[in-house]
């Protein structure tokens, strides 16, 4: 539960709702040319021209005529008011302004400015509704242009240009219109301070707050609620102090300051003062507890709540899901008397985080039953738990309702699904879904720059990065640790290197230790390790076990004994219990035969109680996971499987496959490590998919470690012989398979 969004601001929405009242009528003919550049959808119904203007105001058919064009446009109903409103006898000023009304409160701004180009007369009813479209809208130019046309201008014409601009962070603008004029209202006031306050810029807002001639409970609340949002708690407490009148909303926004700053001690004694509370402070409170694990704390505050809302149910239910207590969690949710959309995302996101998948796509399904409507946040959920499972076929399931409800081309929904195809290794697809988000943004760019550089196309990524750039974003550090490891796993070692000392002089960005891990990898992968070695020693901070991390790795593949140990040291003194860093140094022992380095070493895991982790790889098949070992014996399918395994091994031999028996860790003799070989898990996986998977299909195997290198040369020749295209996805990137050749080059 995110604390801050508890907390309302006192913005500018009771600004725009002024619009709505017509409050004098001065005639005008200016004619708004310069509206007809604006870019709006053109719409077929058009209202027919204008007849010869009657004024009766008291005429019976007028009134009839109004009453039903008012009750088609509350219901949605343009067409039918267009034609009612086209079929008047006669027209007054009331009626045209009662259609124009009716577009712009249904978002129809199109038909808004043909009907006002049509008006045979206006009024500064007219001009504002004009200008109350545009605001809402947040079309900031147009509500300018028609502000500046106008022939008169009131003080909702004024507070209307303010409140598009405060809306849409232009403040400059703002704050040069505001100082045009000395008699504004105090709504405006409080207007342009609570934009300041939303941009985090007080020390404006507080300039304007002493300015003020008059302050309402507003003004002092906004100007508090900034200083505790921004972590300020001496100003919002003096404010808090000289403030002539506190509502709730005072007192809760001192709570949510304290609270938010883990001041929970001071955050309480202030809830305790509070004369009078409501529910949202109660939430505010106990989300305070929460975000700092207080769940005893919290759950007695709950429990003491006279009334609670859906909103206390679910901050408690985030709680208990937050720390690991799903059976709480799910107790919570069950004794619910009433829940929301946010209420089912919660629990779906409690199961996911606590590693319950299956249990959170079941609450998915469980959700649709109960006629919850799925909204963006339950999406993105249901997506990024699919990630995890890299279930494909359930998060394709997903999608569709996705594209159902229209939320597939938005950016936040867009950017799960961008990632779930990703994780699930269909990289296609994910660039379909990333060409139709309409408004990208740096996530969405950066998903898929990664997406390109884990699937093995360093040279489509670094095109994403080439074409991210033309678009106007500027890449930030997280952009340039894919571009990075791109070049890592394709080999572009001087293109990296290239990028690594230049990202601070174009970009501004300053490397990291993700960075330089990036580094130490690409140059250890091409067997510079001196240079990486040296480029660790130089780094202006000391390196972390990651980064020891990565020079062992490079140390393993090239056969560095020395500089390995010496990686090795580090990291188990850092990290003595590194489970990975002792499976690393152990398989470089034995790739070199040091056979009785490699018994030393796992002694001393079995001293300190470290078991390596044990390799398995899974394959979805007709919605069902299904997971193998090495040797597998336990799979219903064991026999069918092994018998074609058989198959593929002499096939492979009479291809020229010989299996790399150097890659057995263990010191047996040479047939039983071919034997050993045969039975890899991600083997046994790729044959039951290539058994029961229909052709034509992808076949996706996932592996929770790196894939062997005798697996990668044999699925190789695999995938040529069978004719498929077999996709790997191990604990660092995918390879996909076709044609006897690997996406990798082989470089990996």
């Amino acid at each position: 539960m995110v604390l801050k969004n508890l907390i309302p601001y006192y913005m500018i929405s009771s600004i725009t709702t002024k619009f709505d009242h017509a409050l004098q009528t001065i005639r005008g003919n200016h004619n708004l040319r310069q509206l007809h550049d604006c870019s709006f959808q053109v719409q077929h119904a058009r209202p027919t021209p204008p007849k010869p203007q009657i004024i009766i105001d008291r005429d019976p058919h007028i009134v009839q005529y109004t009453k039903s064009i008012s009750t088609h446009m509350r219901n949605g109903h343009c067409h039918l008011a267009l034609r009612l409103f086209n079929d008047m006898p006669y027209r007054n000023l009331f009626s045209w302004n009662l259609m124009l009304a009716g577009y712009v409160k249904n978002r129809r701004l199109a038909d808004a400015r043909n009907l006002f180009d049509l008006m045979p007369q206006r009024d500064v009813v007219s001009w504002n509704t004009m200008l109350s479209g545009y605001v809402r809208s947040g079309c900031v130019d147009e509500a300018k242009l028609v502000f500046y046309n106008m022939p008169h201008k009131d003080s909702i014409s004024w507070n209307g240009l303010l409140a598009v601009y405060v809306q849409n962070g232009r403040l400059e603008e703002a704050r040069w219109l505001f100082e045009l004029k000395s008699d504004w209202k105090l709504i405006s006031w409080n207007c342009l301070m609570g934009g300041y306050v939303k941009r985090k810029m007080l020390g404006d807002a507080r300039h304007l707050f002493d300015r003020m001639p008059v302050r309402d409970v507003i003004s002092w609340n906004t100007m508090i609620s900034g200083y505790a949002q921004d972590g300020d708690l001496s100003q919002a407490r003096t404010l808090f102090e000289e403030s002539p009148v506190r509502d709730v909303f005072t007192w809760t926004s001192m709570v949510y300051g304290y609270a938010q700053n883990g001041m929970l001690d001071e955050a309480r004694r202030v809830f305790d003062e509070m004369p009078a509370k409501r529910e949202m402070t109660y939430n505010v409170m106990i989300a305070g507890y929460v975000q700092y694990k207080e769940m005893d704390m919290a759950r007695e505050l709950f429990e003491a709540m006279t009334c609670r809302n859906v909103g206390s149910w679910n901050i408690m239910i985030s709680g208990y899901g937050q720390n690991g207590n799903i059976a709480q969690a799910r107790k919570l949710f069950d004794m619910m008397p009433q829940r929301d959309c946010v209420s089912w995302a919660t629990i779906i996101a409690s199961y996911a985080q606590t590693g319950h998948l299956e249990e959170a796509m079941d609450m998915l399904v469980e959700m649709k039953r109960d006629g919850e409507s799925l909204n963006r946040s339950t999406f993105c959920c249901a997506l990024s738990t699919c990630a995890d499972m890299t279930s494909l076929v359930l998060g394709q399931q997903v999608h569709g309702q996705v594209v159902k409800t229209g939320y597939d081309n938005g950016c936040l929904v867009g950017n799960a699904l961008l990632e779930m195809y990703c994780k699930c290794g269909s990289i296609c697809e994910a660039y379909n879904v990333f060409e139709r988000i309409q408004q990208k943004d740096i996530i969405s760019w950066n998903t898929m720059l990664a997406g390109y550089a884990r699937h093995g196309f360093g040279r489509q990524a670094l095109l994403m990065f080439d074409s991210m750039k033309i678009s106007g974003f500027k890449p930030d550090e997280i952009t340039m640790v894919g571009v990075l490891s791109a070049c890592s796993h394709t080999g572009l070692t001087d293109r990296g290197t290239e990028y690594f000392y230049s990202m601070n002089k174009d970009y501004g960005i300053t490397p990291n230790s993700k960075h330089y891990n990036c580094m130490i990898d690409l140059l250890g992968r091409a067997g510079r390790l001196g240079e990486a070695y040296n480029l660790m020693r130089n780094m202006p901070f000391e390196p972390d076990a990651a980064t020891w991390g990565a020079l062992l790795g490079a140390s393993r593949i090239h056969g560095n004994t020395e500089l390995g140990e010496k990686a090795a040291e580090m990291v188990f003194s850092m990290e003595p219990h590194n489970t990975g860093m002792y499976v690393l140094l152990s398989n470089l022992y034995a790739a070199l035969g040091k056979w009785v380095d490699v018994g030393k070493l796992r002694l001393k895991m079995r001293q300190l109680g470290i078991q390596k982790i044990p390799g398995y790889s899974w394959v979805e098949v007709q919605n069902k996971i299904h997971t193998f070992t090495v040797g597998d014996c336990f799979h219903p399918e064991k026999d069918r499987i092994y018998a074609y395994i058989e198959e593929l091994d002499l096939k492979l031999k009479r291809e020229g496959h010989v299996s790399l028996v150097k890659l057995v860790l263990h010191d047996v003799e040479e047939e039983e490590k071919k034997q050993m070989l045969k039975y890899h898990s991600e083997k046994l996986a790729v044959a039951f998919g290539i058994l029961t998977i229909p052709a034509g299909r992808p076949i996706r195997v996932m592996k929770n470690l790196r894939v062997c290198e005798d697996c990668h040369n044999a699925i190789k020749h695999i995938s040529k012989l069978v004719g498929r295209l077999i996709i790997l996805r191990d604990s660092h990137r995918f390879h996909y398979f076709s044609e006897g050749i690997c996406s990798c080059g082989d470089y990996w």
